[in-house]
C-alpha cells in the first residue's frame, strides 16, 4: 500500500481569542495539517462606541475561510455534540479563555494539544508572562503540552526559552513567545502520535492568577526596578495607575534613573521635555510615557504632559495615589 503524501497531516481544530493566539493560528495555516474549525470567544463590545467585537482569531479564521465556532461554554451538550462532529484528530488550545471539561479533551482522537507562555510547571495560569516581568524572572519560555483535567498540569512535549531582557515589555515579550511558540507546535504537529510528552512535577511550580485592578495599581512606596516592572508588564492591556481623587494617570514607559534621597515616595524630583523624574522607596523613575482622564484621553510623551498638564507635573507635587 502507498504511504499518504502527507502522513503528519492531521485534521486539527484550534480554540484561542487573543493576539497571541492569532499568531499560533496564522503558522498553523501556512503548516501542513488540515484546519477543520476555529473555536473562540462570543464578540465583546469595545471601544468608545462599544461596538460588537470579534477577536483577532475571529478575524484571521474569516479571512482564509475557516469555520468558526463561538459557543459562551463547553460545557452545554449541545457544544459538545457540535465539537464531535468535526472529527478531530487534534484540538489546539492557546489563550482560550474557556475552560475546557474531560469530555472535551478526550473528543479529539489525539488530544488537546496547549501552546502555553511560560516554561512549565513555573507561571501555571491567565497571565504567565506579565506575572514573569513583574516576578524579575530573567527567562522565561514557551510549552507545548499535552492537556488534562487540572490547570496546565498536563505532560509536556517539548520548550524553549526566551530572555528577559531589563526594558522588555509585555506585548514585546508576548510577541516573541507567540512566534516561538508557533515554530515549536509545528515541529511537535509533525510526528505528534510518535512523541511521548514528559509528566510535570510540582518542584518549581507557580501560578500565574489573572490579572485585576488591583494589579495595576501602583504604590511609589517601593523600590524603583520594582515600580519599573509593574509598568512594563502592565503597559499594554492593563496599565499601572495612579489615582489622585478624580484624577487617574496611567504610567506607559519609563526608566530607573538614579537614587532618590530625602524626597517622599511620589515626589517629582524635576520635570522636562525628557521626561519626569519621580521618587520611589528607593531609587527614583522617569516617566516618558503616561495617560490622563483629561482631554482627549490619548498616550503622550513627557514633553505633551508637561505643556498641557504643568500644573500636575510641577517638580514637588506628589503622584502619590488618595484615596
Amino acid at each position: 500500500m502507498k504511504a499518504p503524501e502527507h502522513p503528519h497531516r492531521l485534521r486539527t481544530g484550534f480554540a484561542g481569542t487573543p493576539d497571541f493566539a492569532a499568531s499560533i493560528l496564522r503558522t498553523l495555516l501556512d503548516s501542513p495539517v488540515q484546519m477543520a474549525v476555529a473555536y473562540t470567544q462570543p464578540d465583546r463590545r469595545a471601544g468608545r462606541g462599544q461596538r460588537q467585537t470579534g477577536s483577532p482569531v475571529k478575524a484571521l479564521a474569516r479571512e482564509h475561510g475557516l469555520p468558526i465556532e463561538q459557543p459562551h461554554t463547553l460545557k452545554d451538550p449541545s457544544a459538545v455534540a457540535q465539537l464531535r462532529d468535526y472529527q478531530l484528530d487534534v484540538l489546539v488550545v492557546a489563550a482560550y479563555g474557556l475552560l475546557l471539561p474531560p469530555e472535551v479533551l478526550s473528543l479529539p482522537r489525539l488530544g488537546c494539544v496547549n501552546v502555553h507562555a511560560s516554561l512549565l510547571p513555573r507561571w501555571r495560569g491567565a497571565a504567565p508572562v506579565e506575572r514573569a516581568i513583574m516576578a524579575g524572572d530573567p527567562v522565561t519560555g514557551v510549552s507545548i503540552m499535552q492537556m488534562d483535567a487540572g490547570l496546565d498540569t498536563g505532560p509536556v512535549f517539548a520548550t524553549q526559552e526566551c530572555p528577559i531582557g531589563p526594558h522588555t515589555e509585555g506585548p514585546e515579550l508576548e510577541a516573541q513567545l507567540a512566534e516561538y511558540g508557533a515554530q515549536l507546535l509545528v515541529e511537535c504537529m509533525a510526528n505528534l502520535e510518535q512523541r511521548s510528552p514528559v509528566p510535570q512535577t510540582g518542584e518549581g511550580a507557580t501560578y500565574a492568577r489573572k490579572l485585576t485592578a488591583t494589579d495595576a495599581q501602583l504604590s511609589w512606596d517601593q523600590p524603583a526596578d520594582q515600580v519599573h516592572r509593574q509598568i512594563r508588564a502592565l503597559c499594554s492591556r492593563l496599565p499601572a495607575t495612579v489615582t489622585m481623587g478624580d484624577l487617574r494617570i496611567r504610567l506607559l514607559k519609563a526608566t530607573p534613573s538614579g537614587t532618590a534621597v530625602g524626597a517622599p515616595p511620589g515626589t517629582i524630583l524635576g520635570a522636562s521635555r525628557k521626561g519626569i523624574v519621580v521618587a520611589c522607596n528607593p531609587g527614583q523613575l522617569t516617566l516618558t510615557s503616561l495617560q490622563l482622564n483629561r482631554g482627549k484621553g490619548r498616550p503622550m510623551g513627557a514633553a505633551a504632559a508637561l505643556n498641557g498638564y504643568a500644573d500636575v507635573f510641577a517638580t514637588g507635587r506628589s503622584l502619590a495615589s488618595t484615596s
